[in-house]
C-alpha cells in the first residue's frame, strides 16, 4: 500500500493508472493531425498542443523560419511535420493530402486555422480583398475537406475549423470577413451532416478577440492595435482578450474521444462577446 496526500492507493489502482496512461498516450500517438496556419496564432498553438500530447502533426504555414521552430519548441519527443504551402493555391493543397499519406499512411484529424482579415464595408471593400478572403478562409477549408474525407472516413477522424464570433455577430468595417466565417460556420453544419454516415465529425470553434498577428497583418498599425485590444476589455465580458492557447484547448478537445458525440457544432470561445449587443 502507498499513501498519498489524498489517501491510501493500492498496488491494483497503481497498475490501473498506469495503464490507462500508456493506453491514452499510445492513442494520441498513433493519430496524425494536419493543422493549417501553423505558424502563428491559433493554429500555431493548436499544433504544438497536439504535438506535445503525442500525435504526429503536419503543420502547414507560409512562413518557414516559424514553421521550422515549431520542432524545438514542441520537445524533443514530438512529431511536427513542416510543411510550407499556401492555401489559396490547388495544387499545394493536393500537396498537403499526398505528402501526409505518403509520411504516415492515414489523416485522423484535420485543423482549418489558416485565415486572414481586411477593413472594408459594402461600398469600400475591394473585389480583390473580397476574393482573397473567400480564397483562404472559405475555399481553402471546403477544399481540404473534400480532399481528407477518404482518409478520413478509414480512420473515423474529425475536423476542427475556426471560425470566429463574427460568423454569428454582425460588426462595422470587417464585412468580408464577417461573410466568410458565416460561411464556415454553415459549411460546418452542413459537411457535419452529410459525413455523419461514415462517422467523420465536424466542429467548428469561434473566438472573439485573441492576441495574435491577425490584425496587424491584415493592415492594423501597431498603435491601432493596442487601442483594439485595451478595448477587447470592454467589448468582452469577461474583461480581456483571449489567448491562442485558450483556443487551441478546445480544439484539442473537440478533435479527441472525449467530444465523440459532438458534430456540427459551431462553438463560442470568446469570453461572453457574443451575447453583447450595440448599447
Amino acid at each position: 500500500m502507498i499513501r498519498f496526500a489524498s489517501g491510501e492507493v493500492g498496488i491494483d489502482h497503481l497498475r490501473l493508472l498506469c495503464f490507462f496512461t500508456i493506453h491514452t498516450t499510445k492513442k494520441m500517438q498513433d493519430r496524425v493531425v494536419i493543422v493549417t496556419g501553423a505558424s502563428s496564432g491559433i493554429g500555431r498553438a493548436t499544433a504544438l498542443l497536439f504535438a506535445k500530447n503525442g500525435a504526429k502533426v503536419v503543420a502547414v504555414g507560409r512562413n518557414e523560419k516559424e514553421l521550422l521552430g515549431l520542432g524545438k519548441e514542441a520537445g524533443k519527443d514530438a512529431v511536427i511535420k513542416p510543411h510550407l504551402a499556401d492555401v489559396m493555391e490547388l495544387s499545394q493543397l493536393d500537396r498537403i493530402v499526398t505528402e501526409t499519406i505518403d509520411a504516415y499512411k492515414q489523416i485522423d484529424v484535420l485543423v482549418n486555422s489558416a485565415g486572414i482579415i481586411k477593413n472594408g464595408n459594402i461600398e469600400n471593400t475591394t473585389l480583390d480583398d473580397w476574393d482573397k478572403m473567400m480564397h483562404i478562409n472559405v475555399r481553402s477549408v471546403f477544399l481540404l475537406i473534400q480532399k481528407c474525407v477518404p482518409y478520413l472516413a478509414e480512420t473515423r477522424g474529425n475536423v476542427v475549423n475556426v471560425s470566429s464570433v463574427t460568423g454569428t455577430r454582425a460588426f462595422p468595417n470587417v464585412l468580408a470577413y464577417c461573410v466568410s466565417k458565416a460561411a464556415v460556420d454553415q459549411l460546418t453544419r452542413c459537411t457535419a451532416l452529410e459525413l455523419a454516415a461514415q462517422r467523420i465529425r465536424v466542429n467548428a470553434v469561434n473566438p472573439g478577440v485573441v492576441v495574435t498577428n491577425l490584425h496587424r497583418r491584415g493592415g492594423m498599425a501597431d498603435d491601432a492595435y493596442e487601442t483594439f485590444l485595451e478595448n477587447a476589455k470592454n467589448t468582452h465580458p469577461i474583461g480581456r482578450p483571449g489567448n491562442p492557447e485558450e483556443v487551441a484547448e478546445l480544439i484539442h478537445y473537440l478533435a479527441s474521444d472525449k467530444a465523440s458525440w459532438i458534430t456540427g457544432v459551431t462553438y463560442a470561445i470568446d469570453g461572453g462577446r457574443a451575447q453583447t449587443c450595440a448599447r
